[in-house]
């Protein structure tokens, strides 16, 4: 007798086109270059602060880039904003919670170690430059290190969620948002005004995902895992409940048929959580822990407390 898989009864799930972005490091510089005008243009005479601005961004981010290589991660790229920052790109088919957590430690935690490093030899050569490049690199990636979204900080806190991990993430963006807004306007910075009203697109994002996966978890449906490894059986079974919860998409079925499979498809692969590995131990988790509260704290300790004597520098301006 011949046996039928359920799943051979549904329409084949559309093919996903994967965007293959390579490395590419003549963009990666092109771009650190409108990074670099765009600050000049606004700090005309600051050219030193400038260059060391791009330095501390570029070591901060190729330390998460050269762990990512280290983990294997796919379509690398890093790539600098004007007059917001930078970022590194990558992906994997399935993540680790440790190796997560080491590619976002990579940034701020060597950063902080730099800076230190460059204050002590600041502070033994009174060498007014080597201070100023010191200042930038602590605050920047003492800065980093809160737990504030989309910050390392921010990213880092997010792996240590486990249960209710969408409403966390939900409410830790909404905080997070609302904070970048009102220290923006407190300190009349538009940067962060900016910031945190583009976030605020994000929090809508995690609001809708959250409303659709209880509605998934309610009818027993799995979403955590990619989309190549949905079976037909359950592509369609989720396309069934995003359609039944967004009617300008059931409408766009309607109108366009097998034109606006793909725009359907785009949708469900937005709803699946990539499935991530929980191999760190608690001892690992404690220790990540501990240094990242030493490396935030310590800075301030030193250069609050009298560890640190600037009055050669001052004399300098």
């Amino acid at each position: 007798m011949e046996h039928y898989n359920p799943s051979d009864w549904y329409e084949p799930k559309p093919v996903l086109e994967k965007v293959t972005v390579r490395s590419n490091w003549g963009l990666t510089l092109f771009s650190v270059l409108l990074f670099a005008l765009s600050f000049l243009y606004i700090f005309s005479d600051e050219l030193d602060f400038v260059f060391y601005l791009v330095l501390v961004l570029f070591l901060h981010e190729f330390g998460h880039y050269l762990m990512m290589k280290q983990f294997k991660y796919e379509d690398l790229r890093m790539l600098f904003i004007p007059l917001m920052g930078a970022f590194v790109q990558g992906s994997k088919k399935q993540y680790s919670q440790k190796e997560s957590f080491l590619v976002i430690a990579a940034g701020p935690f060597p950063g902080v170690v730099f800076g230190l490093t460059l204050l002590f030899l600041a502070q033994h050569y009174q060498q007014t430059w080597l201070l100023e490049l010191s200042f930038l690199f602590l605050f920047l990636n003492v800065i980093n290190l809160l737990p504030i979204d989309p910050l390392d900080g921010g990213q880092l806190f997010k792996l240590f969620v486990r249960d209710k991990r969408d409403l966390f993430l939900l409410i830790f963006a909404l905080l997070s948002s609302l904070l970048m807004i009102s220290v923006g306007y407190l300190i009349d910075s538009w940067i962060l005004l900016a910031f945190g009203f583009l976030m605020s697109f994000k929090v809508r994002s995690f609001q809708r995902n959250y409303q659709l996966r209880q509605i998934l978890d309610r009818k027993g449906l799995d979403y955590e895992l990619n989309y190549e490894d949905l079976t037909d059986q359950d592509y369609h079974q989720l396309k069934a409940v995003i359609l039944d919860e967004n009617p300008k998409l059931r409408n766009l079925q309607e109108l366009h048929g097998e034109a606006a499979q793909e725009v359907i498809a785009s949708h469900v692969n937005s709803v699946l959580s990539v499935p991530i590995r929980r191999d760190a131990s608690l001892v690992f988790r404690i220790v990540l822990i501990a240094l990242w509260l030493r490396l935030i704290s310590l800075p301030v300790f030193l250069m609050v407390g009298t560890f640190f004597d600037f009055t050669w520098y001052f004399e300098t301006l």
